[in-house]
């Protein structure tokens, strides 16, 4: 089975038990965004998150062999047409040069990890509207001459 077939599976098994994420998370010990990553086939899952991922979702041993492979992170380069993921463009390409230049400006030459990571998704209640926080986490790894 490839990630893509586990991914379909995967999603197929939580629509159908109307598991959340949040869920699952907290089934797991893990982050409910991690387990969303793995489940789309971005993550590599131990084979003991796998195997009781795979238990609450009902799935075989093949799914949790998928869930155990390392990824390749590729994805479409087209500009995507759903309006969050476009939204998400969109802010790294009106605000990636600042960030970037504020990030360096106050740790020097480097970049943010993508593999030393986590991220959060929260909900914060506004009377003009519930707004969404997105915590970005990850280690600075500066570049280095030799």
């Amino acid at each position: 089975m490839d990630k893509l077939e586990m991914r379909h599976t995967l999603l197929a098994a939580k629509a159908r038990q109307q598991l959340t994420w949040e869920n699952l998370g907290e089934s797991l010990g893990m982050s409910p965004v991690w387990v969303a990553s793995a489940c789309y086939g971005m993550n590599s899952a131990s084979p003991e998150i796998a195997r009781k991922l795979c238990d609450l979702l009902g799935a075989d041993q093949d799914v949790a062999t998928a869930l155990e492979a390392f990824p390749t992170k590729a994805w479409d380069e087209a500009i995507p047409q759903d309006p969050l993921i476009y939204r998400l463009y969109e802010v790294v390409g009106v605000y990636g040069d600042t960030l970037k230049d504020v990030i360096q400006e106050k740790f020097g030459d480097g970049i943010m990890s993508a593999i030393d990571f986590s991220m959060e998704v929260d909900r914060v209640e506004d009377p003009k509207g519930d707004r969404v926080l997105l915590t970005l986490n990850g280690k600075f790894l500066p570049y280095k001459s030799w």
